[in-house]
């Protein structure tokens, strides 16, 4: 792999980086507040490999995320406790959120190559522990340790990807990975399905290790042609200690308030407040290190908190419907489970032609921000509608869902484009990991702010995962109160994501042609 230092200039008028910047003038300046060098992408023969061993490297995680949820009632009748069974899916989610932001700062540090090895190796190694956990305590710390390594793999994927293509190249790219998601969604339940059924619950994670090695088979040869951006510093482990221990306290809060403990009960608060505390010292540390674990002018300015809430909206909304939706069909709509899983499809599927629309557009005009706030806009909208209508027709529901991905599709790619356009090439696995970081936060507090909400409404045990048929015995009346609600804060949180995307400056997108927004400028 060649390391690149500090590339010439390709193109006449081509900006500096920051430390060239701070060089010449002598003068120490924000980081968000000058445009990183243009990097020259690989041609399109050349790309193309790289990216698709690189989603195939994607694709690992995403099926391991869908396929085990599936399989969960199998697992807890083998190892004879079911009230434990949350922890198989809590465990993962736990350390992969915490770990996301971590191989980000190291992948800057030591190279990406290094981290995307150490990511694949540690989850397949926690794979092999999953499939043969004897009993579920042990089957817990091994997702824990597989969740390590799967929290590494989407950031580092998209670090790579963005060592490849130019930002305003990378658009069409983000609809390749959206398809990885649903290629994983809707095939994940159906292996486990068959898996838990027909074979055994550790086939959901013996399957792992063909793809894994084959990934890497096709993925290794391939990064040695992509230039490396890294910069050796030291890391600053106190600082990422604090921000992995909040990210834990936060979202346990969440996993466990309204079912193991009410929200207002002195665990909960408390748990709330150790996670404000452990903040507020990650901030006051990383205000007075010299080289903090995740630079706080790296997540300030113009662009990067914008587009980083915005998308982090954006999926809590997602995510939100989708682990909601199958209670709302199977209560109100009568479907079965099966039938519930099929209707998630255009939820699910079509957001995809609306991360490959906004990548498109991208690519052809320059411009991104105004695609993001029409397609935020027109999602809130359709969850608006839905909120007024109260059980339409099946039909017209699919059909509103469907617009509805159209829209939030468009959201996706272009927080990660903007973000990445905006910040250091040298800091671009920083800031990509922190996204994830930020998404993953944002998506657990979605889920907990709609599971209370329907909990207000019906005053019962909401049936999530393998307890889901339980919720044909909810009385459809209020499920369609609840849901109401629950599809007015999922609008809220899409108006909001457009406001932000409006109020995002627009930069002009590293690579190909200007575009007419800076020509005019010029």
């Amino acid at each position: 792999m060649s390391k690149i230092q500090r590339p010439e200039p390709e193109m006449e008028g081509e900006p500096l980086a920051p430390d060239d910047l701070a060089a010449i003038t002598g003068e120490a300046i924000r980081i968000e507040d000058s445009e990183p060098a243009i990097r020259a992408s690989l041609p399109h023969s050349e790309a193309l490999p790289i990216v698709l061993s690189l989603l195939c490297n994607l694709f690992l995680t995403a099926l391991d995320q869908t396929i085990v949820a599936t399989a969960l009632p199998t697992i807890g009748v083998q190892f004879h406790d079911v009230s434990n069974l949350s922890w198989v899916i809590t465990a993962y989610l736990l350390s992969s959120t915490a770990v996301a932001p971590v191989y980000g700062a190291l992948a800057d540090i030591y190279g990406r190559r290094a981290m995307i090895i150490t990511a694949n190796v540690l989850f397949l190694i926690g794979s092999v522990l999953c499939a043969l956990a004897p009993n579920l305590l042990f089957l817990i710390l091994a997702r824990g340790l597989q969740g390590i390594g799967g929290g590494g793999i989407l950031p580092l994927v998209q670090t790579l990807i963005a060592d490849v293509i130019t930002p305003r190249d990378r658009g069409r790219y983000q609809g390749y990975i959206s398809m990885v998601w649903v290629t994983a969604g809707i095939g994940g339940p159906i292996l486990g399905g068959v898996f838990a059924q027909h074979l055994h619950w550790s086939m959901i994670f013996w399957i792992n290790l063909p793809i894994g090695v084959g990934s890497l088979m096709l993925l290794l040869p391939r990064l040695r042609k992509i230039p490396d951006y890294h910069r050796h510093r030291k890391l600053d482990w106190t600082g990422g200690l604090l921000l992995m221990a909040s990210a834990v306290v936060f979202l346990l809060a969440l996993t466990w308030g309204g079912h193991k403990f009410a929200w207002l009960s002195p665990t909960i608060l408390a748990m709330m407040g150790a996670a404000v505390v452990l903040m507020a010292a990650f901030v006051v540390h990383a205000r007075t290190h010299d080289e903090p674990f995740l630079p706080l002018p790296l997540i300030s300015g113009s662009v990067v908190p914008y587009s980083m809430i915005a998308g982090g909206c954006a999926m809590g909304a997602m995510i939100g419907m989708i682990v909601h939706l199958p209670i709302y069909y199977e209560s109100v709509y009568r479907l079965s489970a099966s039938e519930a899983g099929i209707a998630l499809i255009p939820l699910v599927a079509v957001s995809v032609l609306g991360a490959w629309s906004a990548g498109q557009f991208m690519a052809v005009t320059g411009r991104y921000k105004w695609a993001a706030v029409g397609g935020a806009s027109v999602a809130a909208s359709c969850l608006m509608l839905m909120a007024y209508l109260a059980a339409p027709p099946l039909w017209v529901l699919l059909s509103l869902l469907a617009v509805l991905a159209l829209g939030i599709g468009t959201c996706f790619p272009i927080s990660v484009v903007s973000i990445q356009n905006a910040v250091p090439r040298s800091q671009v696995g920083t800031a990509t990991g922190a996204m994830n970081f930020f998404r993953a936060l944002m998506s657990s507090f979605a889920v907990a702010m709609f599971t209370a909400i329907l909990l207000a409404a019906i005053g019962q045990e909401i049936p999530i995962g393998e307890g889901a048929a339980g919720s044909r015995n909810i009385a459809s009346g209020d499920m369609i109160t609840g849901f109401r609600f629950v599809f007015l804060a999922a609008a809220f949180l899409m108006a909001m994501a457009a406001a932000l995307f409006a109020l995002m400056e627009e930069r002009p997108l590293a690579g190909g042609k200007p575009s007419p927004a800076a020509t005019m400028a010029e």
